[in-house]
């Protein structure tokens, strides 16, 4: 029987409203409105509020979801970036100064970041934040904000970049004690992983599980993982990320190196994101392809209309082979990192530049003159990933505002011999502290603070006694 009013049948039930879409996206809301609902739905217990550090710890707070949405004040005390990779915090020296007061600097939540944890048993979430003064203004020497502080420059010029990060890990076999060198994990085979895998299916099978957790883990948050290969290294993986914005891939990476420990851990394993972490395999790199892109017209500006490379293309590079030697100490931050620049280990040791050779610093492989790019390969994987591409993106611009005009190509292997880039920390620490135009690409408290933790993670490290100076110098000096 029909309704007299509607004409239609007198069983029928209003449809019902569709659910918003930001309740189904993985990562990110828009606002305070929509986070709060978001948790609802998920039965979100507890957030972890995180913010990384100079290591690219993740340093932050966690609270009840509740207490996340009400309008709560976070704030961590500004020593957080002043501590060394140890724990400690170094002597005040030189412009190195800490705060008297050592006073608060604020947590602000960025919802596009808001993920679910996966791995923890209870529904928890997790955010980015950003830190600000207790005015509000940015903290200029935070690693995201630098990273920031660089785009912006490129906004001022009409450019947007866009870049695609590789890291390379090893996985290693759980041991307790730091005198014991790292060995390589067992597989599914039962044996201990072996060298000479590069690109071997067999060798990511050997750890399916895991790599299964990786993706479950990955999509769960979100996160995109556009490759995952073996590389050269006993159970040495390389994943690779889809290109996009630098703060959220930064974002990206810094939530990849969590997600991947974790699974690690859960398979009975640790993840190593050391540069060298075993001294007779390759290093671990944190690629990264960069490309400029004109604001205004979508177009690549590495490549002009007839399809040549640009004059600002050159100048890029320029900039990367004048600047990036001295800004290294942002993309090999420890002792450890120098030990992956040899040479004939499969990583360059130069500021060369040339088409698709992977002996040169800066790479252009091969590609449509839309896609144009330049990969960076000096960064380590243990580098803030934050400030890898800061540092990096700034070399570039540097080379486009001054027109620094590169070197001709490398056409022949240029990573044997001698080293041409600093060969430790504490020079490369003093390079970035000497070059007079970096203080207007990453700001001058933001050096003074870093160099200040970079020469106290050193004199940590004087004060271990290494194998090698018991073997030889015990009885023969």
């Amino acid at each position: 029987m029909a309704s007299r009013k509607s004409g239609k049948p007198a069983s029928a039930k209003p449809a019902q409203a569709a659910a918003p879409k930001y309740l189904d996206n993985k990562r990110g809301v828009e606002n305070w409105t929509e986070a709060t609902e978001w948790l609802r739905v998920r039965g979100i217990e507890d957030i972890e509020c995180i913010t990384p550090d100079f290591a690219g710890v993740a340093r932050g707070k966690m609270m009840p979801s509740s207490k996340f949405t009400s309008n709560t004040s976070l704030s961590l005390p500004s020593a957080v970036f002043r501590h060394t990779i140890s724990g400690e915090y170094p002597e005040e020296t030189g412009d190195f100064r800490y705060d008297p007061l050592d006073g608060d600097l604020k947590l602000v939540p960025d919802l596009s970041t808001l993920s679910v944890v996966p791995w923890e048993s209870d529904p928890t979430a997790q955010v980015i934040c950003d830190m600000v003064t207790t005015k509000g203004d940015p903290v200029t020497y935070t690693p995201r904000n630098v990273l920031k502080q660089v785009l912006a420059l490129y906004t001022e010029r009409g450019w947007k970049p866009v870049v695609a990060p590789e890291i390379e890990f090893y996985l290693v076999a759980q041991h307790e004690d730091p005198d014991h060198p790292l060995q390589p994990p067992r597989g599914r085979s039962g044996r201990t992983i072996t060298g000479g895998q590069s690109y071997s299916i067999a060798g990511v099978n050997e750890f399916d599980e895991l790599v299964d957790d990786i993706y479950d883990f990955s999509d769960k948050q979100g996160l995109e993982i556009d490759t995952l290969i073996h590389e050269e290294g006993p159970a040495q993986m390389e994943i690779n990320l889809r290109h996009g914005d630098p703060v959220e891939l930064a974002d990206q990476v810094f939530m990849f190196k969590r997600t991947i420990r974790e699974a690690a851990i859960k398979h009975g394993m640790f993840a190593t994101f050391m540069a060298k972490p075993m001294q007779q395999y390759a290093g671990s790199a944190m690629h990264i392809h960069q490309s400029i892109v004109d604001t205004k017209t979508g177009k690549n500006v590495f490549s002009k209309p007839d399809g040549e490379p640009s004059e600002a293309f050159f100048n890029f590079i320029g900039g990367m082979q004048h600047y990036v030697p001295k800004a290294l100490v942002m993309m090999a931050p420890y002792v450890n990192s120098y030990r992956r620049l040899t040479p004939d280990m499969a990583c360059p040791v130069n500021n060369a530049w040339g088409y698709d050779n992977r002996t040169t610093a800066f790479r252009v492989p091969h590609s449509e003159p839309v896609a144009r790019r330049v990969e960076n390969r000096l960064p380590s994987s243990d580098a803030n990933s934050y400030l890898a591409l800061a540092a990096s993106l700034a070399c570039g611009y540097l080379g486009m505002v001054n027109g620094l005009v590169p070197s001709d190509p490398a056409y022949q292997t240029v990573n044997e011999g001698s080293v041409d880039l600093p060969r430790g920390l504490l020079e490369a620490v003093s390079l970035l502290e000497s070059e007079p135009g970096f203080a207007q690409v990453f700001g001058q408290e933001f050096i003074n603070t870093y160099a200040g933790v970079k020469r106290g993670e050193f004199e940590t490290f004087m004060q271990v006694i290494s194998p090698w100076e018991r073997e030889f110098l015990l009885l023969n000096v």
